[in-house]
């Protein structure tokens, strides 16, 4: 990429951070894995849903509700580990999404067996979402999403390709059939043991 085109793309990257945290603000006011390797993770700057005919909307709609999802599980997940820590968090939902095996998008992710058999992140079943945030919390997890997402904070591999991770505080019965690659903050991160495959 030349350094005209990274230029010329700067003033889109501010736009979208704009409207980003202008819609998330009024909205939220109202109530692969490899273990060898260290390159970034790939995070899609947009969904990869694409819009339908006459819904010129619909795109940037989908856009804020991954933002949305993004910001959630980072607060709910991680609001008091910092940055490094959303971080972590974040690298887990692209890792699963990279792999094909969890959901295509960053709420199908996020919100994987909502409902059905048991969600993937406990606060998509256990409530939590109903009852009223830190403000303030709040207003630096959807920063932090937004950032992701417009590249301005790139994701790196701190937690080694982790899909799975859980709070140092207790010992899931699933841990020991997974691979521990990391601790970070309160959290300890887990891939897939080499040569295990895990079915769709």
């Amino acid at each position: 990429m030349t350094r005209s085109n990274v230029t010329s793309d700067r003033p889109l990257l501010a736009a979208l951070a704009i409207v980003l945290a202008t819609i998330s603000a009024a909205i939220g006011s109202g109530f692969t894995h490899r273990a060898e390797n260290s390159r970034p993770i790939f995070v899609p700057a947009a969904p990869r849903i694409a819009p339908k005919p006459n819904h010129p909307d619909r795109a940037l709609a989908e856009l804020m509700a991954e933002h949305r999802c993004l910001a959630e599980v980072l607060y709910y997940e991680a609001r008091g580990e910092g940055r490094m820590g959303q971080k972590a968090v974040a690298e887990v939902v692209f890792h699963r999404m990279n792999t094909g095996h969890y959901g295509h998008s960053i709420c199908a992710v996020v919100y994987e067996g909502a409902g059905e058999r048991g969600c993937q992140f406990s606060f998509a079943c256990d409530g939590a979402v109903m009852r009223p945030r830190d403000e303030d919390a709040w207003k630096e997890s959807e920063q932090v999403a937004e950032e992701i997402l417009t590249h301005e904070m790139p994701l790196g591999n701190a937690t080694a390709g982790a899909t799975n991770y859980h709070a140092a505080s207790v010992n899931p019965a699933w841990a020991p059939t997974l691979q521990m690659t990391a601790q970070i903050g309160n959290h300890i991160f887990y891939r897939d043991r080499p040569g295990r495959s895990r079915g769709v």
